[in-house]
């Protein structure tokens, strides 16, 4: 008896295929094409400038033992459905893999879930549908664009400035982006002012003492703006020698809204913020999360929903549960009369949901004991930010009291939080410090009087720009339109890689390559590194997958003036010597002074002399602390799963080894060593590294002094 033929889906990773294949049952195979299966070639163009851009497209090297796997399963199906992700560059997955197959496209054979759950997935089987050729089309379209920037121009840098270079679409604006940034830095001028303060003193209700602060806002009637030492000195005086009174006092109510479901970048930015995650770390970790957990008496599951997404949307289910869930755990005073709603940038496809779990019901602390620490961190963050984002905004009584006194005016601002809403549950960060205003409110009314000592006069300077952070420079591509949800973690890690950008303190720094490429593309290829002429592309990338626009006729458009740059270019630009870093470090082989270089996993120390010694070495990260055992000194190094501790230099001799770095203080109490720790509002802490001990000393943060120097 010929046996029953299974119906064959093909998903992109091996983590969804066997997610997927728990779900369903004996009459379904599920393959996985580990991502792209064909593309153009690596060794050449693969684009046919002369025959109206043919694209060339082979399998890829190292796919051939899957593609026959899948060919195998796939003459024994009676049906093929593909499953890739239900994106632009999973819709061209889908494409190729027909096109090998021989499935008929046209036909319904493609199946599309935003959600790695049993139900998403058996609702998707329910209603396949053609393959999207606008999609398809405009992945081509990106590709192709790429591919002729990058195949076109890197031969240029490596003759003209250095050999291994690159140059990417969208990379090259990001580059642009830092580098302008840092210029703006370097041109800022700043310009002295001066702060006044003042601690306020005044009997209240049942002749209670209050204290406030309380700073200058006018002298003489005009408002207040002062520049230099001796102005501050002179209003300082005034108010010492002044007798003041209440004058006003105005109170009022804030509220404070919670912010949308997580999109793609508003994710990465705030798991930068909260979790110091780079935007490579939370695309990996958050896959996961979207691909499939094994939960103890769950099976495995996809936690969250789609994870490329740019709408702050929900689905009317999800937003049931939620609604029904938020009463149950915080009360009804917490949920608001009607859904809060969120408008999403201009420019979004709104393709997809916003991320959210997968089910409101599952919370972090239920599963924690299935989840890594950076798994859980992460989902704990989606979870009680989608969880935020339909509750009632928290309340603030706000107070305002001008206090005046022989033509001195000065000024209480205060809030109290009368009702925490949302922020029972969630806050969202920001890239800069913001004052708290958060305090007391005094219980005074007109008429008042006011004792006013403690006078403060505190100098500052006008502050230049930030630097970028990949947070915030993933929010800037994002404004402007430049990129994708998908392109930001790969556009930041590739500039890195490049060497055209460094991190530093988690702030973005162009290095002397990436200024130097930033100029030759400013001159020669001013369209390639604009924003706006780069937006404008990503909006007829969404033309032709919404079928208003023909592919083929935006690179029409886009070559020939690119090819005539190109010729310029090749005739003008004089060769740049680009000189290596030199090191203090001596080569063991010949004894020459080892030089900075960058490769494929960053910088490294070789030789000066290659090819005759070919020497090389990894760059050693020394802390200041000594090793706790034998005095030696501590090095900076990385785990195989990329994180990063702390061991002896005399390994294996020394095997001290500490998650946390170690300090040079000593504990106050034990004797021991301590570690430092930080707190994710920015506090550093040194703790007690003995478990019968742990005494904890707050310390500075020196780096952040060392960012604001």
């Amino acid at each position: 008896m010929a046996a029953t033929k299974q119906k064959l889906i093909i998903v992109e990773s091996p983590a969804k295929a066997r997610t997927i294949s728990k779900f369903l049952g004996k009459g379904y195979k599920v393959e996985a094409s580990q991502g792209h299966v064909c593309d153009m070639p690596k060794s050449q163009l693969g684009v046919d400038v002369d025959n109206d851009f043919d694209v060339k497209y082979i399998t890829i090297r190292g796919r051939g033992d899957i593609l026959t796997r899948i060919r195998k399963e796939a003459k024994n199906a009676s049906q093929i459905l593909l499953a890739t992700d239900p994106d632009r560059e999973g819709e061209a997955i889908s494409w190729h893999l027909g096109h090998v197959l021989g499935v008929d496209t046209s036909k319904p054979c493609r199946i599309e879930f935003h959600e790695v759950t049993k139900k998403a997935v058996q609702q998707a089987l329910k209603n396949p549908r053609p393959l999207d050729m606008g999609r398809v089309d405009a992945q081509q379209a990106r590709r192709v664009l790429d591919r002729l920037v990058g195949y076109k121009i890197s031969p240029l840098l490596w003759a003209k400035i250095k050999k291994g270079l690159s140059a990417g679409r969208v990379q090259s604006v990001a580059t642009r982006m830092v580098v302008m940034r840092e210029q703006d830095i370097e041109d800022f001028i700043p310009e002295e002012y001066w702060e006044i303060a003042a601690k306020g003193m005044a009997a209240g209700a049942k002749g209670r003492k209050q204290q406030f602060r309380l700073r200058l806002a006018t002298m003489d009637g005009q408002k207040v703006a002062i520049a230099n030492a001796a102005q501050a000195e002179t209003a300082a005086q005034r108010i010492r020698q002044a007798s003041f009174k209440v004058t006003g006092v105005k109170t009022g109510e804030k509220r404070k809204l919670p912010a949308a479901p997580f999109t793609t970048s508003s994710l990465q930015q705030e798991a930068s913020r909260k979790l110091g995650f780079t935007t490579a770390k939370t695309m990996q970790v958050v896959q996961q999360l979207y691909e499939g957990i094994d939960l103890e008496g769950e099976g495995t599951q996809g936690i969250v929903t789609y994870i490329r997404t740019d709408s702050v949307r929900i689905s009317d289910d999800a937003l049931s549960s939620l609604r029904a869930y938020i009463p149950e755990r915080f009360g009804a005073e917490y949920l608001p009369p009607e859904p809060n709603e969120y408008k999403g940038r201009k420019n979004a496809q709104d393709a997809h949901e916003a991320i959210r779990p997968t089910d409101v019901r599952r919370t972090p602390d239920k599963i924690k004991a299935s989840l890594s620490k950076e798994q859980y961190n992460l989902y704990r963050l989606i979870y009680n930010r989608f969880l935020a984002s339909q509750m009632m905004p928290a309340l603030y009584e706000t107070q305002t009291m001008e206090i005046s006194g022989d033509g001195v005016g000065l000024r209480f601002y205060g809030e109290h939080k009368k009702f925490a809403g949302f922020t029972s549950v969630y806050e969202e960060s920001t890239d800069e410090a913001v004052a708290d205003n958060e305090t007391t409110l005094p219980q005074l009314q007109e008429g008042d009087a006011v004792l006013v000592e403690d006078v403060e006069t505190e100098q500052h300077f006008t502050q230049p720009p930030s630097r970028y952070t990949e947070a915030s420079l993933v929010r800037a591509l994002e404004e402007k339109g430049i990129g994708r949800p998908s392109t930001y973690a790969p556009t930041i890690t590739t500039i890195i890689s490049r060497g055209y950008v460094s991190r530093e303190k988690k702030r973005l720094y162009p290095t002397e390559l990436g200024r130097m490429v930033t100029s030759m593309m400013e001159e020669y290829f001013d369209d390639i590194v604009d924003t706006e002429f780069t937006a404008k592309m990503e909006d007829m990338l969404d033309g032709v997958e919404e079928g208003q626009a023909d592919w083929k006729q935006i690179i029409r458009d886009f070559y020939p003036p690119f090819e005539q740059a190109l010729e310029v270019a090749e005739k003008e630009i004089e060769k740049v010597e680009v000189k290596d870093e030199p090191s203090d470090v001596p080569c063991d082989k010949c004894g020459a002074m080892m030089v900075y270089k960058m490769g494929r996993f960053g910088q490294f120390l070789a030789c000066p002399n290659f090819p005759d010694c070919r020497n090389t070495k990894p760059i050693l990260h020394y802390i200041e602390a000594p090793c706790p055992q034998c005095g030696g000194r501590l090095m900076e190094k990385t785990s195989r799963k990329n994180r990063k501790f702390y061991g002896c230099e005399r390994y294996p001799e020394c095997d001290f080894v500490s998650w946390e770095m170690p300090v040079t203080d000593k504990c106050p109490q034990c004797g021991g060593y301590m570690v430092e720790k930080r707190s994710r509002k920015g506090e550093v802490w040194h703790i007690c590294a003995s478990e019968t001990c742990r005494c904890k000393v707050e310390a500075k943060d020196e780096s952040a002094e060392a960012e604001e120097e």
